[in-house]
């Protein structure tokens, strides 16, 4: 072993250690990675944003674009349509969904998909009186398993295919990948649709403003002429309230709602103030400042029937930038004009004292302010809302030339007449060109940290291979698995990426194993193809935990579920996968 690959390795090492542990962002970690290897001198300095160029991480980004094009027009709006009918017999309601969301997720990015069809499966599953975790479950491992099937369904797959292209001069197609990721998806929806769906962990868990209580934190009160509080600045009572660790949300006079208050109006008597905080807190300040106390009955009221102000759940991304932070350092008031009213991780609410609770991605927050405003936070804060409409879609017009458009782009690249990142680049532009995306948002779809991530990985993955690391680990390997039967080995690697891809980012493993198989196929005389399909099959089956794929992570809040309910569905459904995926491999790329 040189010291140029005994570094890389503690490197490699260390990058996993952090991606694993997950407190500072993956697109952070692996270019910290990326330039401590080059000034290491293991990365050449002129190739250290090579990745950026690379094939693959354009066609992520234009995948994204396209993605978000085909969702702002409105061009897959009609599944709601699709499912209404079917929401009364569970079976069939979430056999439509998931199947559904497989067919969009071979054609566009499958976390765009689930964002798509989550509030649906939510509002739908609500009014047949279940639980939505009994249909999210299903839905996120069904657009994932969507993926598999065609060269642009997932990250993973575009990247194998451009690690062939570098290393043998021809890439995968983009339907190469469906004969074995197609009955892959099949059987793994089948098996969710009969059997998977029961074994989901489901907890009694209400919807909507029930879920969040907010009878227990919320309270109206009345101001009198004799209180203090009367001719007071809204500033400087807010100031009050929070020195106690409370907030007020909105003040009502005479007919008109102002939420967020603006703190430099005075305060009427007969006005009405809606404050956030501890039962006992909020009684005993009433009592302190002579304010009168009105049911939570008439807040909850109001906040379903007001015509200037409602209020909306929305859902954290992994792309959010609230992710890490706290509503002290977002300052929901003052940037954004809204109100956090509460958190639900998990199922669980948190209402009170939540300037210093850190947010993750799949928490659940209930938002208060004028429709404009939270219309406006949530395109900015990148969230998902979990009502029924995801995005503006009031030009349907555009829907028809935004399908037409992707589906003479995906057309183009079957027929071999042009390569896909020339397709989907020309899509792009058309798209923003007939303002079917607008300029202003012509980015807003782009996944920023994956393509940071991807950009960063590749260099290093291609360290591996110049140091001879590569070489290293594949021998060490074939010490222990080299004189098992092929079949075997195949069998091992899929799992060993599987359950790598379960901890770590899709595309990071698909970067890491992908040189691994490629190097132990050619190493043994076997078929390196069925290895990378292989590969591209275990980086993107992530289903034992919510951090493996940000779907995964996305319905961990809405669905009520806890780290380890993922498994009870994911890991039969990983065994049907693998038990599927062998022979498939097998027949379609013999060894």
């Amino acid at each position: 072993m040189t010291t140029d690959q005994a570094t890389l390795l503690i490197l490699l090492v260390i990058l996993l250690a952090l991606l694993i542990w997950g407190k500072i962002r993956y697109d952070i970690v692996s270019l910290g990675a990326l330039f401590t290897a080059s000034v290491l001198g293991l990365v050449p300095q002129e190739a250290i944003f090579t990745g950026f160029g690379n094939p693959a991480t354009i066609t992520v980004v234009l995948v994204l674009i396209v993605s978000y094009g085909l969702t702002r027009s409105g061009g897959v709006e009609y599944v709601n349509r699709l499912v209404a009918p079917f929401s009364n017999h569970p079976f069939l309601h979430i056999s439509v969904l998931t199947f559904v969301a497989a067919i969009l997720s071979m054609f566009m990015n499958n976390v765009g998909a689930l964002a798509l069809l989550m509030p649906v499966a939510i509002q739908s599953a609500t009014k047949a009186g279940r639980s939505p975790a009994t249909v999210l479950m299903p839905l996120s491992f069904g657009s994932i398993l969507g993926g598999l099937v065609t060269l642009i369904g997932t990250p993973p797959n575009i990247l194998i295919a451009s690690y062939r292209q570098e290393v043998t001069g021809e890439s995968f197609s983009m339907f190469d990948f469906a004969p074995v990721g197609g009955g892959i998806a099949l059987c793994g929806i089948l098996f969710m649709l009969l059997i998977g769906w029961r074994l989901v962990k489901v907890r009694k868990q209400s919807t909507g403003l029930d879920l969040f209580d907010i009878d227990h934190y919320l309270f109206e009160t009345k101001v009198p002429e004799t209180s203090p509080v009367n001719g007071m600045l809204t500033g400087k009572f807010r100031e009050i309230l929070r020195d106690k660790k409370m907030d007020l949300v909105a003040r009502i006079s005479g007919d008109e709602e102002f939420a967020p208050p603006d703190g430099r109006y005075k305060i009427m008597k007969g006005d009405y103030l809606m404050i956030q905080g501890p039962h006992d807190d909020v009684h005993e300040l009433a009592a302190e400042q002579e304010l009168t106390m009105h049911t939570a009955m008439n807040q909850q009221q109001a906040f379903s029937h007001s015509e200037d102000t409602t209020v909306m759940e929305v859902v954290v991304t992994g792309n959010s930038p609230l992710v890490g932070r706290t509503p002290a350092d977002v300052r929901f008031n003052s940037r954004y004009q809204i109100t956090l009213l509460a958190v639900s991780r998990s199922g669980t609410p948190h209402q009170s004292r939540l300037r210093h609770f850190e947010l993750q991605v799949g928490d659940v927050l209930l938002l208060h302010g004028e429709k404009v405003n939270i219309e406006s936070a949530i395109g900015r804060l990148k969230c998902y809302p979990l009502a029924e409409r995801a995005f503006d879609t009031k030009n349907n017009a555009k829907a028809k030339p935004a399908l037409l458009t992707f589906v003479l782009a995906i057309a183009a690249t079957a027929l071999g007449l042009i390569p896909i990142q020339l397709a989907l680049g020309i899509a792009t532009v058309v798209m923003a060109v007939t303002r079917i995306v607008p300029i202003r948002e012509f980015y807003d779809g782009v996944e920023w940290p994956v393509v940071v991530l991807l950009g960063a990985m590749i260099p290093l993955g291609a360290a591996l291979q110049d140091t001879g690391t590569t070489d290293l680990l594949v021998d060490g390997i074939l010490a222990v698995v080299g004189d098992l039967s092929p079949i075997i080995i195949l069998a091992v690697i899929l799992i060993v990426t599987m359950t790598v891809s379960d901890v770590l980012n899709n595309a990071a493993t698909a970067i890491l194993m992908a040189p691994i198989s490629y190097n132990i196929a050619t190493t043994l005389g076997l078929n390196p193809d069925a290895f990378l399909m292989a590969v591209a099959v275990g980086a993107s089956c992530a289903f034992l935990t919510p951090i493996g794929h940000q779907n995964n992570a996305l319905i961990m809040g809405p669905g009520g579920y806890r780290f380890g309910d993922y498994w009870r569905m994911g890991l039969p459904l990983e065994i049907v996968i693998v038990t599927v995926a062998i022979p498939l491999l097998l027949f379609f790329w013999p060894l």
